[in-house]
């Protein structure tokens, strides 16, 4: 008998709960999915940036030891930018017994990184990386024994290098920006001199610094060619 009270008292409890859950479910409210927020990417780009390093100007007007220029520029496709430098370079140094000299072009290119995704007008806090190529002819006048000159020259050398770099691009106003690239030079190699090797590589730097530092102050202008999102 006691058996038969013991399972009339597991049923009743079982009827008990079951109407109980019934009852929450009945008054709890709807669970909302949750909405997956995508972002549509759109690699249009949506202008070209054309500038130039204010600082390379400025050492050409108060120095007689530099003369150069340099310009620059970007296009964005999403976060990623493809970027272009091209500049003149000319040096008179004096070194050990003597003067060196040289002048030519160089080029670099390369893509950035931007880490400013949600900004609205694009502003940049980049990395990226640059393969610099260099033209250029040099000479130098050493004093052989302290007493005889003795010239050495080449026309055509050629030089390049890789480069890491990070930086800052900000808007100030309407389509003018300015901003700075920090470079980290390193591996430079040179070719297609006979008589004696580069002192000084036009984009890079001293020769024999295997790695180099590098900064650009850069004033530019954007040619709008669609609408930002």
């Amino acid at each position: 008998m006691k058996y038969f009270y013991s399972i009339l008292f597991i049923v009743g409890l079982t009827i008990s709960l079951d109407a109980q859950e019934k009852k929450a479910d009945k008054g709890a409210e709807p669970v909302e999915e949750k909405k997956i927020d995508t972002v549509k990417v759109n690699y249009m780009p949506t202008g070209v940036r054309l500038g130039t390093d204010v600082l390379s100007i400025i050492s050409s007007q108060i120095g007689s030891k530099f003369s150069g220029w340099e310009v620059n520029a970007d296009v964005d496709f999403y976060r990623y930018y493809l970027a272009i430098d091209y500049g003149y370079w000319a040096k008179q140094l004096k070194v050990k017994n003597g003067d060196f000299e040289n002048s030519g072009n160089y080029f670099r290119v390369g893509a950035d990184v931007n880490f400013l995704l949600k900004d609205p007008d694009r502003n940049m806090v980049f990395l990226g990386y640059r393969y610099g190529l260099s033209t250029f002819d040099h000479s130098s006048e050493f004093l052989q024994n302290f007493v005889d000159p003795l010239s050495s020259s080449d026309a055509g050398v050629r030089a390049h290098w890789m480069e890491l770099t990070g930086g800052l691009r900000v808007k100030i106003w309407k389509m003018i920006w300015v901003g700075y690239t920090a470079r980290f030079k390193f591996v430079p190699r040179a070719t297609n001199y006979s008589r004696m090797q580069p002192y000084d590589i036009p984009g890079y730097g001293i020769f024999e610094k295997k790695i180099y530092w590098g900064f650009n102050y850069q004033l530019f202008f954007k040619i709008p060619v669609r609408a930002r999102e």
